[in-house]
């Protein structure tokens, strides 16, 4: 596994996104050594001029070893796209972050989340409604993403934590800006209960163009995003906007015709979102239920895309194998399986463990050590 030290360094780089990150993995094959490359190697590993210029001419500026100390002094920890616990929905996206600093713990049962956003200037309606959907899902096992934003974010994070369930607040800002300021104490409580997350890098401003992205993220964790209050023109319906995009399924609770905050609302009911009137709304159009949750939290389902799965999924056991082994069993050649398995991890369908063993993915449970 590439040391987190290199994710952390063309994260800091201006230009180098998911895109570009993975066609440095697929030329060199291990980041560090994209880390080390020189501007012709960089070159033909099939970035532009411009991307090349800012990795040579940033690299030297950044202490990759004082990175890694800066998030763990600010009581943090950081998954990459390489990490078997980074979280399955989001690694599913093409778009998927490279890297996420996390404050708490992202478990495996947060794949089944659904996202609450709205305006920040919430009526009583608004807050009413919110609390009236979030608690059914909490206790059905459902987790709670949302942005930490004044209004609706915020009393979604509240309503989650008062009903005892989990809740995921992403953040537009670096894990140690919290943003806005006010709502400190609610993002340690929301950390020792679930998890705050970002993808800037720490001392990261909380910036306007950094929210479209923050708001991907938001509902790339979830299985839909419920939108409860939003104005015409709102962020709120950026988030739904990149749901659809994405795939998830789209929320709306309607509101009065004459409301400036159930323009936005209204109007996604009118293009197709689902309209929510109560959280059975929810559990039947995601077909989530209690005993369903806990079903899939004990057994994941793990279909394969291609033969080459296939035969390594036959191979794999719970039971921790060598990649040599499985090449014997499978009968396929190592350059095969090898880069079988890395797509594998990233969906979710195997771990990875020390000295190149696997084992099939163990969703709920811990993974073996080799000791």
């Amino acid at each position: 596994m590439t040391a987190r030290k290199y994710w952390l360094g063309f994260n800091a780089i201006s230009g180098i996104g998911p895109a570009r990150l993975r066609a440095l993995l697929q030329h060199f094959g291990d980041l560090a050594d994209a880390w080390k490359a020189g501007e012709a190697e960089l070159r033909a590993a099939g970035l532009d001029r411009l991307t090349v210029e800012n990795i040579i001419t940033t690299r030297p500026r950044l202490d990759l070893d004082r990175m890694l100390a800066d998030v763990d002094r600010l009581g943090a920890s950081v998954l990459t796209l390489e990490d078997p616990d980074y979280p399955a929905l989001l690694a599913e996206l093409p778009e998927a972050p490279p890297v996420l600093y996390v404050k708490g713990t992202l478990l495996d049962q947060d794949r089944w989340a659904v996202a609450f956003v709205g305006t920040r200037r919430a009526s009583v309606y608004g807050r009413d409604v919110t609390y009236a959907l979030v608690t059914p899902l909490v206790n059905a096992g459902i987790t709670i993403v949302s942005g930490l934003a004044l209004g609706i974010d915020a009393v979604a994070h509240r309503a989650a934590l008062e009903a005892g369930g989990r809740t995921i607040a992403v953040l537009g800002s670096g894990i140690d800006v919290i943003y806005p300021p006010e709502h400190r104490q609610l993002a340690a409580e929301i950390a020792r209960h679930g998890a705050v997350v970002s993808i800037f890098p720490p001392g990261t401003r909380p910036e306007g163009h950094n929210f479209p992205l923050r708001n991907r993220v938001i509902s790339g964790l979830s299985l839909g995003v419920v939108v409860v209050e939003a104005p015409a023109s709102s962020g709120a319906l950026l988030t739904a906007d990149a749901a659809a995009e994405q795939g998830r399924d789209v929320f709306a609770v309607p509101g009065n015709i004459n409301a400036r905050t159930s323009a936005g609302t209204n109007a996604l009911i009118q293009a197709g979102a689902k309209l929510v009137a109560c959280a059975e709304d929810i559990f039947d159009e995601l077909n989530l239920t209690r005993d369903a949750i806990a079903t899939r939290a004990q057994i994941v389902e793990i279909v394969p895309d291609n033969p080459t799965e296939a035969a390594l999924l036959e191979a794999l056991s719970d039971a921790p194998l060598h990649i040599d082994e499985l090449c014997q069993r499978s009968g396929l050649a190592i350059t095969e399986v090898s880069s079988a398995l890395s797509l594998m991890e990233l969906k979710g369908m195997v771990r990875r463990l020390e000295g190149m063993h696997y084992t099939l993915a163990r969703s709920g449970r811990e993974p073996y050590r080799l000791d």
